[in-house]
Formats: structure tokens, sequence, C-alpha cells
């Protein structure tokens, strides 16, 4: 397999900012008056704003106009928003400032790949937006996973062919869209969760740049 760009989601991969939301839309619901339980919350892994307030409505079995449904999108952005907002470098996950840096030094390409319209806000709490080529959030495409458009997106401004990529990601839906756009997806998470993933690590705590690199030598 020839690679030449890698491309990363965000969240789950390079730091857990799942936990902020999933505090967000339990507030949310809490309001609403229901409980929105970690389980519930697994179903919104890899999918748009819009339509993770679609399913909490649906668990509290509660049915809003477009206008009221807007407004509670952005109330719960809000709620989020001040979170990452006080987040520090500390909340990098294992590894993965070690594999960014190994692989722009091993003169691999760099792509963000996320869903996420508060990507940048993150990215510069961490200090990491350097170590990407290419940044491509939620402000930059409008299909959500498992469509493949902002992993398309990623390999044409990296100039790659998306058959030289391989994606990183953390949920079924992620997964999906990297086959989607005819690319190699290393899950990160378990074999229940990303069963169609081409390889499954655990994170990057114990794999490193040399594993990859032998990943992809067979």
């Amino acid at each position: 397999m020839k690679v030449e760009g890698l491309i990363f989601d965000l969240d789950g991969v390079i730091v857990d900012t799942a936990k902020y939301h999933y505090l967000a839309w339990k507030e949310l619901a809490k309001e609403l008056g229901f409980d929105f339980s970690e389980k519930d919350n697994e179903r919104l892994k890899g999918v748009s704003r819009m339509q993770s307030l679609d399913i909490l409505l649906e668990v509290g079995k509660i049915e809003l106009p477009d206008e009221k449904k807007q407004e509670l999108a952005e109330k719960k952005n809000r709620q989020y928003v001040a979170m990452i907002k006080k987040m520090t470098p500390d909340e990098l996950l294992p590894g993965a400032l070690n594999f960014l840096k190994s692989a722009k030094a091993k003169g691999y390409k760099t792509a963000l790949g996320s869903a996420s319209k508060n990507a940048m806000i993150i990215l510069n709490r961490l200090e990491i937006a350097g170590l990407f080529d290419v940044i491509i959030d939620g402000t930059k495409v409008s299909k959500a996973k498992p469509d493949p458009e902002v992993f398309l997106a990623g390999a044409k401004a990296l100039n790659i062919k998306a058959e030289n990529c391989v994606v990183f990601e953390d949920a079924a839906a992620g997964v999906e869209a990297a086959h989607n756009g005819n690319m190699f997806c290393i899950g990160i998470g378990t074999p229940e969760n990303l069963p169609d993933a081409d390889f499954l690590i655990s994170g990057f705590g114990k794999f490193t740049i040399n594993d990859f690199e032998e990943l992809i030598k067979q």
C-alpha cells in the first residue's frame, strides 16, 4: 500500500471531547425533562449536531418544530463551547502528539477530517493546529459521515489520491465514510464498536509510527 497522507478524525482520536458533548447533551435533556444515558450517547458518535438533536429528542419521545430545534442545538453548542474553551494540551490522548510529530518527521502529509464546527477552538487550545497541513471541519463540508465528503475534501486539499490516504477513526459512521471514499481505515476502539475497520488499535499510546509503517508494508 502506497501511503502519502494521513487523515485524522478529532473527537476520540486526538482528544476526548466526547465527554463534553455528552455533558452538554445531558444537560439539555435534563432541561427537557428526561435522562440521557451514556448508552444513548453512543448513537451520537460521528453524527452531525442536528442529527444528534433528533436522536436525543427521539430518546425523550419529544417532537418539536424546526425553529425550536435550531434554538436547542445552538443552546447545546454554547454550553459545549464554554467547556472546550477551558481545555489544555494535557487533554491530548496518550501518544497522539508523538504520533503526529513522528508522522510529520517521516514526511507524511496530515489532515484533520472532523464534522466538528469547533475544531479550530480545540486545536488551538491543544496547541496542535500547526501539525496539520490541512484542516477540514464542519465549517467546510455539509454532508455528515458516513458520507465521505470530509475525507475526500482532505485528500483533495493534500493533493493526494484517496486510495493513498489512511484514515484514523473512532466511530462506525467514520469507518464507513472512509470506506465510501475508497480509503484504508484504522479504527480506534474495540471490535464490538468498530467491526468493519481494516485494522484496530486501542489508541496511540501503544501504536507508534514504526508500527504503522510495518502495518502498511503488509
